[in-house]
């Protein structure tokens, strides 16, 4: 708990730093208001990365002194370090935009193969035949698994449209790693998530629901990388949890990358990185939302895209709550992960088509936005 606190208060300072002294930094600015995945109508902040990572370092030093020489007390240091080129890769896009999705990919990789020998952090059980044999030679543990931290750290950057919307899902993903880890008696790895939540939770307080600041790729990337990797940590640490308890963990950010890059290579016969406004969290904003609709002020357009995150909120709890009541039933994991997929493919196919469940709209009722002096129909 103490970890936590600590990890609150760095990251809330810091990032109430960042939000009042930012404007004198051009750069830490996101000046662009027009590409296909912005939503935000000022200049806002996009480095809140810094203050949770600066939040965890505090929080893994401390745990490390707390636990001395212990089993496990140096392992969150280790991490952060190994989480360092993910972090430093994306916080220099955030910067410069100068530096490409591979790079960061790239970078992202090599966090995961320190991580793989630094840690001992090996995929070596996936309950998926064929691939458990080619988990059980060295070099395809480590292709398997670099390929699975990466690509969750790439997920996360993929569903970060919207204030609030990536930070409390990584909290929800973290608070369920939580409560498995202190299930099976795996205080480090607990106390590492938990940790975690309190740093997010110190930025998430600024991004949501104003959006005062931005998590940025170095946020998005980096907390991508720490889940996976406490993942895959908790999985070799501990084995009655099953192999697919992280992936339905994770299932709405993977699944959403995975359905993205098939919609865009298949459906619109473009290149599978090419970014674009058609999200399911986009679709949401557009089409449930009703941005379109209602004054255009940025108080306002800020209020109607936070209020955009909820929807996906309760999404990624759909997967996470059945992940944590069956953590070591890997049939029952597999049968809710074919539910999941069902059901978002359901959803998205309804709002794209302009049929949206009625449960989801707000109907014809009359909302008073406080910065306008008339009430708007929505």
């Amino acid at each position: 708990m103490i970890s936590m606190l600590l990890a609150l208060f760095v990251s809330i300072v810091l990032t109430l730093l960042i939000v009042r002294h930012a404007s004198t930094r051009s750069r830490m600015v996101d000046h662009d208001l027009t590409g296909p995945q912005k939503f935000h109508v000022v200049p806002v902040p996009r480095v809140g990365g810094l203050g949770i990572v600066a939040g965890l370092i505090v929080a893994v030093v401390h745990q490390s002194l707390l636990a001395g020489a212990s089993a496990g007390g140096d392992l969150g240091l280790v991490l952060m370090v190994c989480a360092m080129p993910a972090f430093a890769f994306g916080l220099a896009e955030d910067l410069t935009k100068q530096v490409s999705a591979r790079k960061r990919l790239l970078a992202t990789a090599a966090s995961a193969v320190l991580a793989f020998w630094l840690l001992d952090a090996q995929l070596r059980d996936t309950a998926i035949p064929g691939l458990d044999l080619v988990v059980s030679f060295t070099i395809g543990a480590l292709i398997v698994t670099v390929f699975a931290v990466a690509g969750i750290a790439n997920a996360m950057n993929i569903i970060d449209g919207f204030n609030g919307l990536a930070s409390m899902c990584a909290m929800i993903m973290l608070a369920g790693l939580a409560y498995v880890a202190f299930q099976v008696g795996d205080p480090v790895i607990g106390t590492l998530a938990v940790a975690g939540i309190g740093a997010v939770l110190g930025f998430f307080i600024w991004n949501f629901p104003a959006g005062l600041i931005f998590l940025g790729d170095g946020g998005a990337y980096f907390l991508g990388f720490y889940i996976a990797e406490l993942s895959v940590l908790l999985l070799v640490r501990n084995a009655e949890v099953s192999p697919m308890f992280p992936l339905l963990l994770c299932i709405y950010p993977v699944f959403e990358t995975v359905f993205s890059m098939y919609r865009r290579r298949f459906l619109r016969q473009q290149p599978p990185s090419m970014p674009d406004g058609i999200h399911l969290h986009s679709l949401i904003y557009r089409r449930v939302m009703r941005w379109a609709v209602g004054p255009k002020t940025a108080r306002a357009m800020a209020r109607r895209n936070s209020m955009t995150s909820p929807y996906l909120w309760l999404l990624c709890t759909s997967s996470v709550v059945p992940a944590i009541l069956f953590w070591r039933h890997t049939a029952v994991l597999v049968a809710c992960l074919v539910v999941f997929a069902v059901a978002y493919i359901v959803l998205y196919w309804r709002i794209v088509r302009f049929r949206s469940p009625r449960w989801l709209r707000f109907g014809r009722s009359r909302t008073f936005w406080p910065d306008d002096t008339r009430e708007q129909e929505v």
